[in-house]
């Protein structure tokens, strides 16, 4: 049993992993559910419930990363709320049209929201560019989140 639940807990951890940069599973939560999992296995004696609440306090707050640092990257290029939602609309759809989908959906969808509004090919470039760089920008913090709970849970456990 600790050999499935061990195995259980990084096919987890590598999905969410797997998930944070593809974002069609929710990576932090996977992340989060292998680290619980891997704490589990020894009836949370090296891992306590102490660390699993921060963990899991840091995990429901991640969606924010993606939310906040998309925001800022459109502002810093001047785009508004249509760019944003046609962004998140444009992800949605490249889901369907696998990682290219992915790379060019939102970048089209705010292309698409900020013209619509705007009216202006240049302002609507910019605003598509902001709001690419800032979806990359939180795929990274999410990354470095998860490193930083791996890093606490490790710590717990060996220490």
């Amino acid at each position: 049993m600790t050999i499935f639940l061990w195995t259980m807990s990084v096919i987890l951890v590598l999905a969410g992993i797997a998930g944070t940069i593809l974002p069609v599973l929710p990576g932090v939560p996977l992340v989060f559910f292998g680290l619980v999992t891997a704490a589990w296995i020894d009836d949370f004696q090296r891992v306590g419930w102490g660390v699993l609440a921060f963990l899991a306090v840091v995990t429901l707050l991640s969606p924010l990363i993606d939310l906040l640092v998309t925001a800022q990257g459109a502002r810093q290029m001047g785009a508004g709320r249509a760019a944003l939602l046609g962004a998140t609309a444009g992800m949605v759809v490249g889901l369907f049209f696998g990682l290219p989908g992915l790379i060019v959906g939102p970048f089209l969808g705010a292309f698409v929201g900020e013209y619509l509004v705007k009216g202006n090919l240049l302002q609507s470039g910019k605003a598509g560019f902001g709001t690419w760089v800032g979806l990359l920008c939180g795929v990274v913090l999410k990354l470095v989140v998860i490193v930083a709970m791996m890093g606490v849970f490790i710590a717990a456990y060996f220490w």
